[in-house]
């Protein structure tokens, strides 16, 4: 499956009003008075300020005619309404900020709640889906649909519904004071004001999409690298590195420089547009002013009135842009929430009652792709208690066999059963409850050694942590360390070497105490030393657990109870090492094989 990259479509109108009721319930949370009381007041607060700075012009004007008549009682009232226009134009301020206020929770309160939504979400999809997709590239997506949100909300209710409302008003007062013809020329000037804006704007969000696009892409590079940091200095391409970054950024700036000009038409075609009516309004009124129809006032209040229509219009490109651009990168978040499950729980599925740990694989056929099938009817039974080793050659499903067992994958047939129930009818919480895995390649939290043995089992004690470190076989080590169980590992725990990395994961096993334990290639990256060390906790930590030892070495599992030999996804042999060996398949091929190449090292050494 190829990754997805961010959308260089722009979304239709139908797409946005489902965007949208997607979204509303976020707004509008059910059952919360507290948040809902907060909107309504907010929205009381727009209409106050909507109010106070609609009435402002009529003190202006009031202002400028009483100055046209000099006289005491004419400075005074001048004077009254100039304090009078100062206190409106702070009260518009303070009930704006009041606003804010009053709205900011609801819209941190929507934006974490949908943030938490899409993180579980997440977590819940299979590892098909994370193996498929880039981690850079979907948390870009997360991060811009959650910070567009705010911003969103913002011009969505505190500038377009007040700029309406704002419209409506003044072309009652356009109607009263000057009548129709200033109201028509009034309503054409923002239809063409607001056509052009959205011509302009649709396409600078097409080149928009394309630098999300972009700007994904260079991240997502960045990420990659900056993961493989040690695989990119072994092979000395850290100056490749530098161009495949350096040809993302450049394609982003390319973008970026397209976007950023056509902000500068926009500009200009909305310039042509506003001072247009600007300037054929005012016309208007000294015409009207020499004809004796009109106040010099009303000069003053087509101006101001204009002026305060035309200043959230003029941002009309940005919060067009802005909300489209949202409903863009929200759609993008709510098609990460809306990932069809691959592995789900059954309705109702009840809790795994583990009584007996036993493993019965039934018959099993699996492939990760549909035509490519890994395990062909694969049965065998593990049973309480039991140390079972899994061996084959490379491809044979052994690792395959890991993820089945913790339903990351279902099987497209046969069952898999665990205490006598099939996984599939009991949740994928409770199963793995029961199931500890330590991997190839345990990869570690970058935080404390403390906090990843604690990772084991929540609500873990200082005691139980030291208990399972010390069952680990690393208690010493950790308290020889100056800072101890707060020791930072590093990112993916690369400031502790392969062996520590792997006695914190059973340590962290330990902790979290399964009935079955699955070591999968446990000791496979470990050097022949520290290998058999690791192999005695491991014996250690087996005693009286069902265990599951996937291994390439087979030296490493030769005193397993029994061992399941795979080739080609079906299982070939079974029996003790001894057994297998009188047997003279597969196993004892591999086995001779992996002899005669560590004679070959013990001659070259010598």
């Amino acid at each position: 499956m190829p990754p997805d990259h961010a959308t260089t479509k722009t979304l239709d109108t139908a797409a946005d009003w489902r965007v949208m009721k997607r979204f509303l319930p976020y707004l509008w949370p059910k059952g919360n008075t507290p948040l809902r009381r907060r909107i309504v007041i907010a929205m009381f607060m727009v209409l106050i300020a909507k109010a106070t700075t609609l009435a402002l012009p009529f003190a202006y004007k009031n202002a400028i005619d009483a100055m046209t008549t000099p006289s005491n009682a004419a400075a005074m009232a001048a004077m009254a309404l100039v304090i009078a226009y100062a206190a409106g134009r702070f009260a518009g301020v303070l009930f704006n900020n009041l606003r804010n206020i009053a709205f900011e929770r609801v819209a941190q309160d929507a934006t974490q709640t949908l943030a938490a939504d899409v993180f579980a979400r997440l977590h819940r999809l299979s590892l098909k889906f994370h193996l498929s997709r880039r981690t850079g590239e979907v948390t870009k997506t997360i991060e811009r649909g959650t910070k567009s949100i705010d911003t969103m909300l913002y011009f969505l209710l505190f500038n377009i519904a007040p700029t309406v409302i704002e419209l409506i008003a003044v072309a009652v007062v356009f109607y009263i004071n000057f009548g129709w013809t200033l109201v028509a020329a009034t309503a054409a000037t923002v239809v063409a004001y607001v056509l052009v804006t959205r011509w302009i704007t649709e396409w600078r969000t097409q080149l928009r999409a394309q630098m999300n696009d972009l700007d994904g892409q260079a991240l997502s590079r960045a990420v990659d690298s900056l993961l493989n940091y040690e695989t990119v200095k072994y092979f000395g391409a850290e100056h490749r590195e530098q161009e495949r970054y350096e040809r993302a950024t450049r394609a982003y700036a390319n973008a970026a420089t397209k976007s950023e000009n056509s902000l500068g038409l926009l500009n200009i075609a909305q310039a042509v547009i506003m001072n247009l009516l600007m300037g054929g309004a005012m016309a208007y009124t000294v015409w009207g002013w020499s004809q004796g129809r009109l106040t010099t006032g009303d000069l003053v209040l087509v101006n101001t009135y204009l002026t305060q229509l035309f200043r959230p219009l003029d941002m009309l490109g940005m919060v067009y842009r802005t909300i489209r651009q949202g409903l863009i990168d929200m759609a993008e978040m709510f098609k990460l929430m809306d990932t069809p499950l691959e592995v789900s729980d059954a309705p109702n599925a009840p809790a795994l009652d583990m009584r007996r740990p036993t493993v019965v694989f039934d018959k099993v056929r699996f492939g990760y792709e549909k035509h490519r099938e890994i395990l062909h009817g694969l049965t065998f039974a593990v049973e309480a208690g039991e140390r079972v080793a899994i061996v084959g050659p490379s491809g044979a499903g052994k690792s395959t066999i890991a993820r089945l067992l913790f339903r990351f994958y279902d099987p497209q047939a046969g069952r898999i059963l665990i205490s006598g129930k099939d996984i599939r009818t009991v949740t994928q919480e409770s199963l793995r409850r029961h199931i500890g895995v330590v991997p190839q390649d345990s990869v570690l939290f970058n935080d404390t050694i403390g906090y990843n043995i604690a990772y084991g089992r929540e609500g873990a004690t200082r005691g139980e942590i030291e208990a399972a470190a010390r069952g680990a076989a690393i208690a010493d080590f950790i308290e020889r360390l100056p800072d101890g169980y707060e020791t930072e590992v590093g990112e993916r725990g690369l400031k502790l070497s392969g062996g520590e990395k792997q006695r914190v994961a059973i340590a962290r096993t330990l902790l979290k105490n399964p009935e079955i334990i699955l070591f999968d290639e446990a000791t496979s990256a470990l050097d022949s030393r520290t290998e058999q060390d690791i192999l005695k906790t491991m014996r250690a930590v087996a005693r009286n657990r069902t265990t599951l030892t996937i291994a390439h070495r087979l030296s490493t599992v030769a005193d397993a109870d029994r061992i399941l030999v795979l080739d080609g996804g079906k299982l070939a042999e079974s029996g003790s090492h001894n057994d297998l060996l009188r047997m003279g398949g597969l196993y004892a091929d591999m086995w001779s094989r992996q002899q005669a190449e560590s004679d070959d090292l013990s001659n070259a050494a010598e």
